[in-house]
């Protein structure tokens, strides 16, 4: 098998048993991923590889000194300016504001408490600009630190509304919009920020030139806070310019940083492809998808810090094997056989295997040995043994898919209620976030371990909002027949008189509330670490982009946007 561990424990050593599949597989070490147009368009393509990379080791030396400057000119900027929260932002949306983490808490802890005194060197200070004022409140928060959404009350009628004459200020409209999707439970006040900049963006368009109309366009369909900058990132990059220099060395570090991530992004797709390969499920699961680029994507979203290389590689492992075994009890397995299934995964006991069907036996025993292989780097790393809790998510996920396969084969379905009850769990999210939790091994407590085992908040928001974002009736996979449950149709059942528009309706306003929670725990909540509930943010972010199928059961966005980020050509 590919990651067969060179270390040894003597009160821990992984027990691998070898599949069939594994004992048929040759590795063909010449890889190359083509760019879509292909039969399976998120298979990786073995070919010679041909791009011409540019060296990296010219490009670091570059990229540090340029760095360096930049560093200089953030410690240094003026709190007394916009200057700051201006460069903040680009960094953000370029993509690169990890390389000046420290500088931008240095600054942001600076920002915060001029916010809670009303003080800015040593002197009264009260904004007034609403795009200032929205830009810090959005960065603030993004930060950790909670601005009340009272800050916004100045902008008020005295009928409780946004003044009209906002209107005007497109820059402080396009802010505003930002900032309102920072909302956690309670705050009207952003929710009426959201309609009414919205409204005014939507209502202004006609009147604006092509690279305002543009940005608007692009700001209401990527909200920053619920986007991916890695694939936002270079439409900033093309479209916004300025006279400021710190905007051209931010987008020349930028630049730099595109061809060095990609280089990244290409070895660890090696590395996937090499253990996909050798693990051989594709050719022994002929039902099953072969998707390795996108199960790679789902931990690339997850896990953005360059240097969690690692951690990206074996996350992918078990995302896989949750679209692996989702397609066994949606598509192929009979109810006798997914309940044997069920089982045999819940007792996690390799000889407990004999009356399976073949293709059940091949997948529960690479699940076996992949979780142990995880379980074993966990605790030659961090001295935890993580077993116990991935085999206790696995057994849960499995029940909850064996919980679906009844309603469906019974023709009772649940109500809308215990639909995403059970649907939190066979989303797969928290699979997920505890293989995160593990692999990142922050935090690891026995408070934690318990916790989180438990699906705490942090986890079922993401996983409600994937649920439900799947349930609103696009959620059809390019390879995939079989036949998933619909919170839409549950609630519609519930609900008989209501109309399918308004069914959907519903469903947004819970992913609304679904959000608000999520910022809430990831935000404000200080129980996981912040790479944990960053990942989870992540997750969500991401759940749009999987998840818009067109007509042709595809994903036209999320192959425009990966093609981007990981075969085109560097910007020029």
């Amino acid at each position: 098998m590919e990651l067969h561990l060179k270390w040894c424990f003597p009160s821990f050593k992984p027990q691998i048993v070898a599949t069939k599949a594994q004992l048929s597989q040759r590795l063909n070490p010449a890889v190359k991923f083509d760019s879509f147009p292909t039969t399976n368009k998120w298979n990786i393509v073995q070919e010679n590889q041909s791009t011409a990379w540019i060296s990296s080791d010219d490009l670091s030396i570059n990229h540090a000194e340029k760095l360096k400057k930049l560093k200089h000119v953030l410690r240094n900027v003026s709190e007394n300016s916009l200057q700051g929260i201006c460069m903040i932002d680009a960094m953000q949306r370029l993509n690169i504001d990890y390389h000046f983490q420290e500088e931008i808490d240095a600054f942001l802890q600076r920002q915060y408490v001029i916010s809670s005194t009303g003080t800015r060197g040593g002197y009264h200070y009260v904004p007034q600009d609403l795009h200032e004022i929205a830009l810090s409140f959005r960065l603030l928060r993004q930060q950790g630190h909670y601005v009340p959404a009272e800050v916004f009350d100045r902008f008020i009628d005295k009928e409780g509304k946004f003044n009209q004459e906002l209107g005007g200020n497109i820059k402080g409209m396009i802010e505003l919009y930002e900032a309102s999707h920072l909302s956690i439970t309670g705050e009207h006040i952003l929710d009426e920020a959201g309609k009414f900049s919205e409204q005014v963006l939507k209502d202004r368009l006609v009147f604006l030139d092509n690279h305002e109309a543009k940005l608007v366009k692009r700001t209401l369909e990527y909200p920053f806070h619920k986007s991916l900058p890695m694939f936002t990132s270079r439409d900033f990059f093309r479209d916004f310019y300025g006279m400021n220099g710190w905007l051209h060395s931010l987008k020349e570090v930028a630049k730099l940083d595109f061809s060095l991530l990609q280089c990244l992004h290409q070895q660890e797709i090696k590395q996937i492809s090499k253990w996909w390969t050798e693990l051989g499920l594709a050719n022994e699961l002929k039902y099953a998808r072969n998707q390795p680029l996108k199960w790679y994507i789902w931990s690339l979203a997850c896990l953005t810090d360059p240097t969690l290389s690692e951690e990206r590689v074996e996350l992918t492992k078990p995302i896989s094997f949750i679209y692996l075994i989702d397609d066994i009890f949606d598509v192929y397995g009979t109810l006798d056989e997914l309940t044997l299934f069920t089982e045999v995964v819940s007792r996690w006991d390799i000889t407990t295997t004999d009356k399976l069907p073949d293709y059940m036996k091949i997948c529960f025993k690479a699940l076996y040995n992949v979780t142990n292989e995880i379980s074993s780097k966990v605790y030659q790393k961090n001295g935890w043994d993580p077993t116990d809790s991935l085999q206790k998510t696995w057994e849960n996920l499995c029940k909850a898919f064996l919980v679906e396969a009844e309603w469906f084969a019974s023709g009772n379905f649940p109500s809308a209620e215990e639909y995403l009850k059970n649907g939190i769990v066979s989303s797969g999210v928290h699979i997920v976030l505890v293989h995160i939790f593990f692999l990142l091994g922050q935090g690891l407590t026995e408070e934690n371990v318990q916790i989180i085992d438990g699906i705490p908040g942090v986890i079922s928001s993401s996983a409600t909002i994937l649920r439900l974002w799947d349930d609103l009736g696009n959620a059809e996979d390019e390879n995939q027949e079989g036949n998933d449950g619909s919170y839409v149709n549950c609630f519609m059942m519930e609900h008989q008189d209501l109309s399918s528009k308004r069914a959907r309706e519903q469903v947004m306003s819970m992913l609304c509330d679904a959000w608000k929670s999520l910022n809430q725990e990831c935000l404000f909540e200080s129980t996981f670490p912040a790479a944990l509930t960053k990942a989870s943010l992540n997750l969500a972010r991401m759940v749009p982009l999987m998840y818009g199928y067109d007509d042709k059961h595809s994903l036209p966005k999320l192959e425009e946007q990966v093609k981007s980020l990981l075969y085109d050509d560097v910007l020029p």
